[in-house]
């Protein structure tokens, strides 16, 4: 029965993360009123290079609803958004007692890792699903983070593929599936039997999200959010990865998620988590009051300073270097801060497109996933979500960026050297997935080049979505330039 009950775990949530888009075409030189002139001035200026014309719109913001940051993180933490479980006790039997308790909860949640909730399901029977800290907290150099994306979850297992043996122990333990555990079990079961095979990724530390998202929407209502084993729209197998963002960025954020299409209420957004388990939208509505003092704690968290030493004069040397080249995009930090929510066309950035493509390309399964967010249940009221399809990429805050580690929207670079430096970017690198493996000179993790894929742990940028191209624009700085833009960001 243990060996059974370990096959099942599930570490996975719905995250919240960012991005940004545009319509555009190409770049577009400025032109040059000198050059125009049919007769040459005595003097002429020196020539040069047109100017790049980066391709950005303005993503407007939105009123959200915001409660009490404390009872957001004991709703986090031990609240009841999800429905249904495994039964407590054979959730220990399964994986024994966990104490190391870094959330410092109490009850049943001591003696069970972070990444899981104890709670009651409607029938009174005590579950344990997983909760948000399944994708949004982490370790860096052994320090516990709730906020921090995590990096080190395996997605390159089908969770499906045992959860016949897994219900078949659950059905024994419990006297059959007329039991009260079974029904506090079921809904569990078939959700992880829906997104098990539709969620594999190619390599650990990358995350499946928006597959989750699109797998359990094809098998709810809209409208009531009830659940059909039958998917109303045949959603592919194929996996697009994305990088977990970090929490404390959201507070600057005027849209949700890589490609920027979470739009008006994110708190509706945060119910998403739960489409795992709930029976119907009776759930969805008891928790939806919660969810502005869940934004309201999101809110609340401040990015973490770096905890190693810096070079104070080369940093200093850092922040022109930063202010002429970066700000534009990511904004300015210090005592005056300005983010502009800036959307990034494709053609601008040049990072992998087809996260951004899966919400832009005509299909069924687009029209079905959008008009399900907003048409149904989630996007109607007066305070509804919208997801809006743009295309591109958010240039992200880079508040504690130093610890967000892997970069780009897919975790595709190791280090923020090599986003600065494209050249430098292996297309094959593994890491060992140790939080203390810190590279403090290059910002990021230590990794080794390889020459091929050689296990799940091998980041190959060869595969679909995987890709590590783009963001070239610090490639012509000088070596110098970019060793003092480091230490800088360092100190955001």
């Amino acid at each position: 029965m243990k060996k059974h009950l370990k096959s099942f775990a599930l570490v996975v949530i719905l995250l919240v993360g960012y991005a940004c888009s545009s319509d555009s075409n190409e770049y577009e030189p400025v032109p040059d009123p000198d050059t125009e002139s049919p007769t040459p001035d005595p003097d002429p200026e020196p020539v040069t290079e047109p100017e790049v014309v980066l391709e950005l719109d303005a993503i407007p913001a939105s009123t959200q609803r915001i409660g009490n940051a404390a009872q957001g993180y004991e709703f986090l933490t031990s609240g009841n958004y999800m429905s249904s479980g495994v039964p407590y006790d054979a959730f220990i039997q399964g994986f024994g007692e966990d104490h190391t308790n870094v959330l410092e909860r109490t009850g049943d949640n001591a003696n069970i890792g972070y990444e899981y909730t104890a709670i009651d399901a409607a029938n009174g029977v005590r579950i344990v699903s997983p909760n948000c800290m399944s994708c949004h907290a982490s370790f860096i150099n052994n320090e516990f983070m709730v906020g921090l994306g995590s990096q080190v979850a395996d997605f390159t297992i089908n969770r499906a593929d045992n959860i016949g043996l897994v219900s078949t122990g659950i059905s024994l333990l419990y006297g059959g599936q007329d039991s009260d555990e079974w029904e506090a079990y079921d809904q569990f079961r078939k959700g992880i039997e829906a997104i098990g095979p539709k969620t594999v990724t190619e390599t650990r530390g990358v995350n499946p999200a928006d597959k989750i998202t699109r797998v359990l929407a094809a098998h709810r209502d809209k409208n009531t959010l009830e659940w059909t084993d039958t998917p109303y729209v045949n959603v592919s197998n194929e996996v697009i990865p994305t990088d977990v963002p970090a929490w404390w960025l959201l507070k600057k954020k005027n849209a949700m998620f890589y490609h920027a299409i979470g739009r008006r209420d994110f708190c509706k957004s945060f119910i998403g988590s739960s489409l795992l388990t709930l029976d119907d939208k009776t759930k969805a509505e008891e928790i939806d009051p919660k969810m502005p003092d869940v934004l309201a704690y999101i809110y609340s968290i401040e990015a973490p300073e770096y905890p190693f030493e810096t070079d104070t004069d080369l940093a200093a040397q850092g922040k022109p270097v930063f202010e002429e080249n970066c700000v534009k995009c990511h904004g300015s930090y210090g005592e005056t801060e300005e983010y502009p929510n800036l959307l990034v066309s494709l053609t601008s950035i040049g990072t992998d497109p087809a996260l951004s493509n899966l919400y832009t390309t005509p299909s069924t399964v687009n029209d079905y996933f959008l008009d399900w967010f907003n048409t149904g249940w989630f996007g109607t009221g007066t305070t509804g979500l919208e997801f809006k399809a743009e295309g591109g990429y958010i240039a992200p805050p880079l508040d504690g960026v130093w610890a967000t580690a892997p970069y780009f929207h897919n975790s595709s670079v190791a280090t923020i050297a090599e986003v600065l430096n494209s050249s430098e970017r292996p297309k094959y690198w593994s890491r060992s997935f140790n939080s203390t493996d810190y590279d403090k000179e290059n910002l990021g993790w230590n990794y080794t080049v390889e020459t091929s894929k050689v296990d799940k742990e091998t980041y190959d940028t060869t595969i679909k979505g995987y890709g590590n191209q783009g963001h070239t624009f610090g490639d012509d700085l000088t070596s110098a330039q970019r060793l003092a833009l480091l230490e800088y960001l360092k100190t955001l």
